[in-house]
């Protein structure tokens, strides 16, 4: 086994969502070295200079802190809804991202060019 595939972590979920013509979210479950399991959320979206290149944002997320990231995304998404944007409509989007939100498909472009080996 070379180098590279020997530190590479093992992807072993993801889904996409492709949000408008130019940005995707990849939400990717990985293993660690030590076969334990993190979260990472990227943001991907074209380059308006370089229309072949895409720039990329990463969050990782670990499992110790799965629930207090979840009920913080909750309540944040809930008080934008509830509280600052009651009277819009978000249900309307369902059918668009339904259609959307699927298992990865090479676009022709690689996502995850970081190593995450160093990660825990």
């Amino acid at each position: 086994m070379d180098e590279f595939n020997k530190n590479k972590q093992e992807e072993v979920f993801s889904k996409r969502i492709r949000a408008g013509k130019k940005r995707t979210y990849f939400f990717d479950v990985k293993t660690t070295k030590s076969n334990d399991f993190y979260l990472t959320i990227t943001e991907s979206k074209r380059d308006f200079r370089n229309q072949d290149s895409y720039i990329k944002h990463k969050i990782f997320v670990y499992k110790e802190d799965f629930n207090k990231f979840l009920q913080a995304l909750t309540e944040t998404i809930d008080y934008v809804k509830n509280e600052l944007n009651p009277d819009f409509q978000y249900d309307q989007f369902d059918n668009n991202q339904q259609n959307n939100f699927s298992s990865f498909e090479d676009d022709g472009f690689n996502v995850f060019e970081e190593d995450d080996a160093d990660l825990k």
